[in-house]
């Protein structure tokens, strides 16, 4: 537990030290605040976003609608629903076709060059289409969301079984194990790390382009109202909503760290 709390003071040190440069270099002149207001006008302007215009329904006995009814939790909850909805159908299908090319070479000889073609292909290129095949609203953001989680899911999740080690096939054999068993018993446990490592990549891509979709597509959520605060010149709630992705990634983050090292506990890399 000491360590634990070691580590998270020692992670702080930087962050604490930017903050520093950074209100010295706001309040001090050397740059427009205009363009880089101080961190304490940015705290300010969160936690107005965060408070809702109808704060006196807290005195009227209204607390958990005076807590969860304020800007930024809907545009916060809004981005997470299409980052959580958009990801699950994302990883949903790339995870068994995944599987399905990296344990069957006539598959992967088939379809990779089709998924080499398209994978390069950044998910913001397809905003076009996006909107003309759904309109506007959350279907064309999760389609988005979606196609962004798709091809690292994919790629490890191919890369996780086609590199297991070739002892545990050939043990398997040799104790008689069928194609299944061998699947199911071997490859898979033996991708279990990459397709993690896939799932966390994927869920970061989410993160990316439900910002950029909520800027064209929708009309709320984090990124909408980052664009909405541009067009004002409002730079400090340009930063507030930018430090509130952050923080919601870095949570979700965290949280994926936890399962990967209580899925893999088994793994020797986690040893100490």
């Amino acid at each position: 537990m000491k360590f634990k709390w070691r580590e998270m003071g020692a992670g702080l040190i930087v962050p604490v030290i930017l903050i520093a440069i950074w209100h010295m270099f706001s309040t001090n002149g050397w740059v427009n605040p205009q363009m880089l207001p101080p961190p304490g006008e940015v705290l300010l302007k969160w936690i107005a976003y965060a408070t809702p215009a109808e704060a006196h329904d807290a005195a009227q006995g209204n607390i958990l609608q005076w807590i969860f009814s304020g800007e930024l939790v809907r545009d916060t909850m809004g981005s997470l629903y299409r980052v959580v909805v958009g990801f699950l159908i994302g990883a949903g299908l790339a995870l068994p076709l995944g599987l399905f090319m990296g344990a069957n070479q006539f598959v992967y000889t088939l379809l990779n060059p089709l998924v080499q073609l398209h994978r390069p292909i950044p998910p913001i290129a397809f905003i076009p289409l996006a909107i003309l095949w759904f309109g506007l609203g959350n279907a064309p953001a999760i389609f988005l969301i979606a196609l962004g989680a798709f091809f690292p899911v994919l790629m490890n999740t191919i890369a996780g079984v086609r590199h297991v080690d070739g002892i545990y096939i050939r043990a398997a054999r040799n104790l008689g194990a069928s194609q299944m068993t061998m699947f199911t018993r071997v490859m898979l446990p033996a991708a279990v790390p990459y397709i993690l490592s896939g799932v966390r990549i994927g869920i970061g891509t989410a993160f990316i382009v439900v910002i950029v979709s909520e800027m064209i597509a929708v009309n709320n959520g984090l990124g909408f109202r980052i664009l909405e605060a541009r067009e004002y010149f409002w730079t400090s709630k340009i930063i507030a909503g930018m430090y509130s992705i952050g923080f919601l990634g870095l949570m979700i983050d965290i949280a994926m760290n936890k399962l990967n090292n209580y899925l893999l506990r088994w793994h020797r890399g986690l040893e100490n």
